[in-house]
């Protein structure tokens, strides 16, 4: 099978390109050329939004656009691949979903829409942004919506969209879950947020690209959740697997939420996988999607001890200064001065010693 990939040499792209390699398929990769793709595949150099006659007078079964952000720009390629592809395959996102205050939102759930303001105005940052990756705020997933629906509109039918959750593993640049891995190795006190155990969900990577690929061969079509089962993996039980993957000795001490949110720590980016649901009840159901559409066509998951196992393996091959801070999470001297201030506040508060 000949597969194109929008993107195709950073975490999830590059994966889906290993991925597709080892299932003995022929991979072409059109991106800026920012980074050195994998070797044994075709790449062209061009950017979409000016460089898409490249890809004209040529056939391939799929094409895989890891990188579509804006609908114009998911128009005219969806628009410009309408001959030359069988399937579009889109990588979404479930921060579509409108609503996810209650647990297990399902793929026919509502979903984000924008105001002409508000889309003239994510086209207007993009067009002055001189960066590689535009941050679009609150309007990024009403935004990923119409960027799914442009699609369908261009090649109805023949459109499968992805929406994954918190993707993870070996590669992650955003750091949102190499933080705990990283700084459970580094050991000593380790600030937590409570309750231990509230839910977490989120994929690795390999699994969704391994599923991806066998999707593509099926050439299935339609929308799918893509993330972990919910309910089955805890903030404690995921720290738990760090430590057991380190071979530092930990101390987690668990503060509270309230003194978290009077503290202003950011949610998501200074503590990852942290959502104050008690203030934020609109996100309940953010770490319960329902996935079981996607599981029952054949979507698999790894142990957890593997993903953070190798996630951990693959940060300290890669980075030279073990200590330095990441691109999420508390910085040294912040988390000591809250573990501080919390042990001031609840002298009595829960500490869980975890040797490994």
């Amino acid at each position: 099978m000949k597969i194109l990939i929008l993107g195709g040499t950073r975490f999830l792209g590059r994966h889906l390109t290993t991925s597709a390699l080892e299932h003995n398929h022929e991979v072409t990769l059109f991106n800026r050329g920012n980074y050195e793709p994998p070797s044994g595949v075709e790449s062209i150099i061009g950017d979409r939004k000016r460089d898409l006659a490249q890809l004209k007078h040529r056939h391939w079964d799929v094409v895989i656009d890891t990188s579509g952000h804006l609908p114009r720009d998911v128009n005219a390629t969806a628009k410009a691949l309408a001959d030359s592809v069988e399937l579009y395959i889109f990588i979404s996102s479930q921060s579509v979903y409108s609503d996810v205050s209650e647990v297990g939102v399902a793929e026919n759930a509502p979903v984000k829409t924008l105001a002409q303001e508000q889309l003239a105005h994510a086209e207007s940052l993009d067009s002055s942004s001189n960066s590689s990756a535009v941050n679009y705020g609150q309007l990024y997933g009403g935004l990923k919506a119409l960027c799914e629906q442009v699609a369908e509109e261009a090649m109805p039918g023949r459109v499968l969209n992805i929406r994954p959750g918190l993707i993870v593993g070996p590669d992650d640049y955003s750091d949102r879950f190499t933080y705990w891995v990283v700084r459970v190795n580094r050991g000593g006190e380790l600030l937590a947020p409570a309750p231990a155990d509230r839910p977490i969900q989120f994929i690795d990577v390999r699994d969704l690209a391994d599923w991806i690929v066998g999707m593509s061969e099926a050439k299935q079509s339609g929308i799918y959740n893509a993330n972990g089962l919910p309910d089955r993996v805890t903030m404690k039980m995921f720290l738990e697997e760090c430590s057991l993957a380190s071979s530092s000795k930990v101390l987690f001490t668990w503060v509270s939420e309230k003194f978290l949110i009077d503290e202003q720590v950011g949610a998501w980016s200074e503590l990852p996988l942290w959502l104050p649901v008690d203030i934020a009840p609109q996100l309940k159901g953010f770490m319960f999607i329902d996935t079981s559409k996607a599981v029952a066509k054949g979507l698999v998951f790894r142990p957890l001890q593997a993903t953070v196992q190798d996630t951990l393996a693959w940060y300290m091959a890669n980075h030279s200064d073990l200590s330095g801070d990441l691109n999420a999470g508390l910085n040294a001297n912040r988390e000591q001065l809250l573990l501080e201030k919390w042990r001031g506040e609840s002298p009595t508060s829960s500490t869980t010693p975890i040797t490994s």
